[in-house]
């Protein structure tokens, strides 16, 4: 297998990990987007690979190589508050590490894209790359980390005070707070990977990579089903957020 240059993470902050609506009437976990004229048509489907780690290796760059300056460009677009667009993208490629994408910033805020050796070789063609690149951006593209830390603080303040409220001790109030901080990340988050795919399939398809068919990864992935504190959507609702981007970008309702 093709090695990449690992990038030593220590120090980053804000780790964000993934296992990416019409604007009359926005569907649950879709960002506002501008409408706008412009229609694009969706693409055909990436071919296939040849299947081995060295193919998905090849593919992966020359995927970047396309969606990097796309990335940057919607970034600068569709960003609601004064974030780096300066994207890093890494490769960790530490042995027996699990398939995984992640997110995060460095300590100046510069927004920076993470894939492990073993999720790149499980992907099958440019399409899921892609999806996997767009959705990942459109988590700082979105502000989630932000968002996530907020939420977590929220409802660690709330069931501390009722921890405090009923007597408890130091201890108890420290254990509900940090029950608190769980449960209000992972309430969130599902509503979060959704508008991620939502913005995630659009950024792919503008680059030119055709996202219903890099949705197919989801096939190959434990299928999360709909509990209440999962992270993550289930595998119909993922699959139905990206066909409803392309439909809205192909009748033109956004871009």
């Amino acid at each position: 297998m093709n090695r990449f240059p690992a990038l030593i993470l220590a120090g980053l902050l804000g780790l964000g990990a993934c296992a990416p609506m019409p604007m009359d009437a926005p569907a649950p976990g879709g960002p506002v987007l501008a409408p706008v004229a412009t229609r694009v048509t969706l693409p055909p489907a990436a071919t296939a690979h040849q299947g081995t780690p060295d193919a998905a290796a090849r593919t992966f760059v020359q995927v970047m190589r396309r969606m990097e300056p796309t990335v940057r460009e919607e970034c600068l677009l569709r960003r609601t508050r004064p974030i780096s667009c300066d994207f890093t993208f890494v490769v960790d490629d530490r042995p027996n590490q699990e398939p995984n994408a992640f997110q995060t910033v460095d300590r100046n805020g510069r927004p920076i894209v993470g894939f492990t050796l073993s999720l790149i070789a499980q992907t099958r063609n440019a399409d899921e790359i892609a999806f996997v690149v767009g959705h990942e951006a459109a988590h700082h593209i979105l502000n989630h980390l932000d968002r996530r830390s907020g939420a977590a603080s929220a409802a660690a303040v709330v069931l501390g005070t009722l921890a405090s409220a009923y007597g408890g001790d130091a201890g108890a109030i420290e254990r509900a707070q940090q029950i608190g901080a769980n449960v209000g990340s992972r309430y969130y988050s599902r509503d979060w990977e959704l508008e991620a795919d939502y913005l995630g399939s659009i950024i792919a398809l503008n680059a030119g990579y055709n996202p219903i068919n890099g949705a197919r990864l989801f096939e190959r992935i434990p299928d999360p089903g709909n509990h209440i504190l999962g992270t993550h959507p289930s595998r119909a609702q993922r699959i139905a957020q990206v066909s409803r981007a392309v439909g809205d970008v192909e009748s033109g309702r956004v871009r």
